[in-house]
């Protein structure tokens, strides 16, 4: 056996150290670890969040999809009254192209988004 020096300080403490503070927060600690049949969820509330774990934020991104699209139909709207007019085609046949190919875009993410749900 091996004695320890004098100075020997270890970092484990004694049982005699552990209080009923320490038993108490152990005790809660595996209150918490054990499962709880009162907090499972019911079928109901399993099929409402199925849909949000398979693709978070679905709905986020379909809102995006079309307000982003909206932002883009109303630009290239204003751009394409712009070119009839005859004004500044230099710069407003660049920016309504822009505005179409964004137009475009969203279009297809939200419909990819929607086939993907129809899947899932």
């Amino acid at each position: 056996m091996n004695p320890r020096p004098a100075d020997y300080e270890s970092a484990a403490l004694p049982l005699s150290h552990i209080g009923i503070h320490d038993l108490k927060l152990w005790h809660i600690f595996t209150k918490m670890v054990e499962p709880n049949p009162k907090n499972r969820l019911n079928s109901k509330q399993y099929a409402h969040l199925k849909p949000e774990i398979t693709a978070p934020y679905r709905g986020l991104r379909q809102f995006i999809y079309v307000g982003v699209g909206a932002s883009g139909f109303i630009g290239a709207f204003v751009f394409s009254f712009e070119i009839l007019a005859g004004r500044n085609i230099d710069s407003a046949l660049p920016n309504f192209a822009l505005q179409a190919g964004i137009v475009g875009l969203m279009v297809f993410l939200y419909q990819w988004e929607k086939k993907r749900q129809e899947r899932s």
